[in-house]
This record gives C-alpha cells, structure tokens and sequence, in this order.
C-alpha cells in the first residue's frame, strides 16, 4: 500500500493566508494524504476559514492558545501518517513537492532517510519566488549537514522536509520553550537520528516574506531572546553529539558569533552565557562588527543606535516591499493564488 501522508498545519492569527496554504496541500499530486490543522486560539477568523474545507476532508482542531510547538505536538499526536509533512499557515507547497520527494524515498532502503527540497521567498505572488541554491541543496551525511548550516549561517525552512514517522519518533516532540527558532532546534534533532540527508531537486516550497508575523522573528522580545539563546546552545550540543572535530567546534563557534549581535549590548548576562559557550569551544567572542552602511553612526550616536539602525532600516525597507507586492497582486489576483509547479 502507498504511504499515507500526514499534513501537519498549526495556525494562528492566520486567516489572510491559510486558505492559500491548504488548498496547496489538497493541490498535492499524490494523493493518499490527510491535513490537520490545528488553530491555537486565534482570535480571528483561521478557523472559521479552515472550516470551510472540511467537506474536503480537512480536520480542524481548536485548541487554547499554547504556542506553535505545541499545536505542532498536538497534531501530530493525532495524525495517522508514515511520513509527515509540516506546513506552516502562510506557506506554500508546489503541486508534486510531496511526490517527488516519495519517489526519492521508494528508492532508500532505511526509514530514517530524511528528504529535503528546494524553497524560496515570495510575499503576495509565488511566481515571482527565486529558488537560490546553498550548500544545503545536496545529499550530505547529518554531521556534515549541522556542520555547514552553522558555519554559514543557513537553514532549510520547515515545510521542505520529508520525514517519516520512524524518524518523527526518534526525534521526541517540539520543544515548547523554543519561544523562536523552534523548527531550527527541532530538525537539528531530526537530522541527528537520521541515516542520511537527500535533497529533491525540483521539489519545491514558498516561504511567505511576512517578517513580522513570523514565529522566528525576535525584535525587542526580550523572552524570545532567551529562547533564541537556549536554541543556539541545543545546536552546539546536537551536532556534537554527532562530531566534535575541531571544525564542527569552530564551525559552532563561527554560529554563535554570527547571532551574537541580537544580544549585544542589551543583554549581558545572554552574552556572557554565550561567551562561556565559545570558551568551551575551544573559541572567543568579539564585539560584532556592523556594516559599513551603519558603521559610521558609531561616533556619533553610539554603538546601540548604530545597530538598532541595522536590524530596523532592513526591515521597514522589506515591508515597504511587502506593500509594493501586494499592489501588483491586487492588479492581477491570479498571481497570488497560482502556485508554479
């Protein structure tokens, strides 16, 4: 019998776009699947949306409002899949993306294969997404996988991924205290029980650009900060356990580096926690550098304008984007509903 394919989609606040979503889901070519959504109460009108696609076979699940990890864990506790697919609300799937990863794992001998595919940013039309490859889009071992996601600072985002039960098992739940960053944690854990990593060219996903509105964004969230943290430490010690080389260590030195400047300066004591992290390393810390662009704010206002100047120009500059694309999206309605293959 063909695998059932389970799914998975936690929503909140997300009525704007989670109609999107699951009709990419019901779009999907192969066809032996079932969608869970599990709305975490929102208090607008997700799922009352949702609802409107269980004569189609949707399940929707209302439950208080607990965070993303759990909704996660919910969902899964009561889908039915041999392999399961994460979807976030506001995210898009290509019609064959489940498909193609299938065949991919026909063809694997082990149940603890992991499948990846390729993803790209879009905000209001999915045909203007550019799919750019990274050092993640290849089959790599999982130590070899953990080792270049930290050195360089990448990620594959939530819905690319292809994983079965088995492995969905080994990995344990979400982690509810993953305030931020709870999908990058997770499929750290996911990656460390797998056997190999294999990417699936073609087979795609689109990763709505509402910064905002993401989970993973942390702004001045003084308690996503700490989650941040606390997610950063669990990706030093998951790839660890897989290769304590001296590179993986520099590599996890060279990723805390890089997230430093979230914590710096407003936060000492998240500082010195991370420094104590990169001592054990094997490494050190520095003051981050900013970009030139904001580089010379320093004399004159400081170093804490400087880089609030840094995190927030970037984003005022992406949703000015964001309105520009939703514009061109009311011109022509088919683009934002229209997902290419």
């Amino acid at each position: 019998m063909l695998p059932l394919v389970s799914i998975l989609i936690p929503a909140y606040n997300a009525d704007r776009w989670i109609a999107d979503a699951i009709q990419s889901a019901l779009n999907q070519t192969w066809q032996r699947k079932e969608i869970i959504i599990i709305d975490d109460g929102s208090v607008d009108q997700t799922a009352s949306v949702a609802s409107q696609f269980a004569s189609r076979g949707v399940t929707v699940v209302v439950q208080n409002n607990q965070g993303a990890a759990s909704a996660r864990n919910h969902a899964f506790s009561i889908c039915r899949g041999d392999l399961i697919q994460w979807l976030d609300a506001d995210d898009l799937l290509a019609p064959d993306k489940i498909e193609k990863q299938v065949s991919i794992l026909n063809n694997s001998s082990s149940k603890r294969t992991l499948i990846s595919s390729e993803w790209a940013r879009f905000t209001y039309r999915p045909k203007k997404a550019h799919f750019i490859p990274s050092v993640l889009w290849c089959d790599l071992p999982p130590a070899e996988w953990l080792i270049r996601k930290l050195q360089h600072n990448l990620f594959m985002q939530t819905a690319t991924w292809l994983v079965s039960r088995e492995l969905s098992v080994a990995a344990g739940e979400w982690d509810v205290r993953m305030l931020s960053d709870d999908d990058g944690e997770y499929f750290c854990r996911v990656i460390r029980a797998s056997e190999c990593v294999r990417f699936c060219p073609g087979s795609k996903v689109f990763y709505r650009n509402t910064p905002t509105y993401r989970l993973s964004h942390i702004g001045m969230s003084e308690s996503k900060k700490e989650a941040m943290v606390l997610s950063m430490k669990l990706h030093v010690q998951h790839l660890r356990s897989l290769n304590d080389s001296d590179r993986s260590r520099a590599a996890c030195v060279t990723y805390l580096q890089n997230w430093l400047i979230y914590f710096y300066p407003e936060r000492p004591d998240l500082v010195r926690d991370l420094q104590s992290v990169a001592f054990a390393l094997g490494g050190r810390l520095v003051v981050p550098e900013l970009r030139w662009k904001y580089s010379w704010m320093i004399p004159l206002f400081g170093w804490s304008f400087a880089k609030n100047a840094q995190m927030t120009f970037p984003l005022w500059k992406q949703l000015s984007n964001c309105r520009i694309e939703r514009w061109f999206s009311v011109l022509d309605k088919r683009d934002r509903f229209e997902v290419p293959g």
